[in-house]
């Protein structure tokens, strides 16, 4: 792709709706924040950093999930968090992203004596201090962990209700899929979806289509992390397609974790052509070394997606997110009045 289609993409409006925290630092951040609170980071300067932190060796999901120890010790405090969600969003901005969903667990966060509170109110800080500088929106969505006890999902699924008018719009539940199923976190979803907080699940990543099944009909998810398997279960993918349940699609970081073979052989060209509500997302812009733009064209190079097709894309993610309707068709016309632009300018 020309340097003009890779800049043509980077301009395309986007909504980024699974985008994780603790995923998403920038090298130079880790160092500065290792040196302030003495933690030790695995190489000195930050782009020997950036290459160690990109996982390009993983065997599965679990061995991907392991760098994130080390972001993690520098995500301790209130100034830590704060500056790391508006460089984020920062970064994304500067991506032609219009709208950002950031999630992340905050009960991995208060490992050094910050309450859930603070934990949440850091980062909702630095994704409004970026709105205010860059214009992007900023929600967030609190993270349940698979392998950790229900009654954590449940206290989680608790605090994202008492913050969910204050910038979290959503629940979720992420970590190892293999041997830890998402209906043992039953109760915390059907907490959040009665207080009216949407739910998203990480499903279909590290397990099969059941894990998907599980996720759709035992816990009510309103959209799916990854889904990356669910193609092998034909009813449940018209399930999901007939009720328009969104799939966060992970191009890269479903290549790394081993859930898809390739870029070429993601279901993702499927799901679209099936008619699937699809959005495309970083999942952890660290880890899996990428940008926004990047996962748009890795979808063009690889899947052979068009401009249209990728514009299409791009206004599912604003009319997916979990903002209020009317919010949603406002960030939605924005998006469409800069599509018209873009294809004017190249026709």
């Amino acid at each position: 792709m020309s340097a003009l289609h890779r800049e043509l993409l980077r301009r395309l409006p986007k909504a980024e709706l699974h985008c994780h925290l603790d995923g998403s630092l920038r090298p130079q951040t880790m160092i500065d924040l290792g040196m302030e609170y003495d933690k030790t980071m695995p190489a000195a300067d930050a782009e020997s950093l950036r290459e160690y932190m990109i996982v390009d060796d993983a065997r599965d999901l679990e061995d991907y999930l392991e760098r994130f120890a080390i972001t993690l010790s520098v995500m301790q405090t209130e100034p830590a968090l704060e500056r790391i969600a508006y460089e984020l969003a920062e970064d994304a901005a500067r991506d032609g992203v219009k709208y950002i969903e950031v999630r992340y667990a905050p009960v991995l966060n208060v490992r050094e004596g910050l309450s859930l509170e603070q934990a949440v109110e850091a980062p909702l800080r630095g994704l409004a201090r970026a709105e205010a500088d860059h214009g992007i929106t900023g929600r967030v969505i609190i993270t349940a962990i698979r392998n950790m006890a229900p009654s954590v999902s449940q206290e989680l699924a608790e605090l994202a209700v008492a913050y969910r008018r204050q910038g979290v719009v959503g629940f979720d539940l992420a970590g190892g899929e293999a041997g830890n199923p998402a209906k043992a976190h039953v109760k915390a979803f059907d907490y959040a979806r009665s207080h009216d907080l949407a739910c998203t699940c990480h499903a279909g990543e590290g397990d099969g289509a059941e894990s998907v099944r599980e996720a759709v009909h035992v816990c009510g998810a309103h959209r799916l992390g990854h889904a990356t398997r669910l193609i092998e279960d034909t009813s449940l993918t018209d399930y999901c397609n007939d009720r328009r349940i969104t799939l966060e699609i992970c191009l890269t970081s479903n290549v790394q974790t081993r859930a898809a073979s390739s870029y070429q052989t993601h279901p993702f060209r499927e799901y679209y052509d099936r008619g699937l509500n699809v959005v495309l997302n970083t999942d952890n812009r660290l880890m899996s070394g990428v940008t926004l733009t990047d996962e748009y064209v890795h979808a063009a190079e690889s899947l052979d997606f068009g401009f249209d097709e990728l514009a299409r894309v791009a206004l599912n993610g604003f009319e997916s997110c979990f903002l209020p309707y009317e919010e949603r068709m406002r960030l939605v016309a924005s998006a469409q009045r800069e599509i018209l632009a873009l294809k004017t300018g190249i026709a």
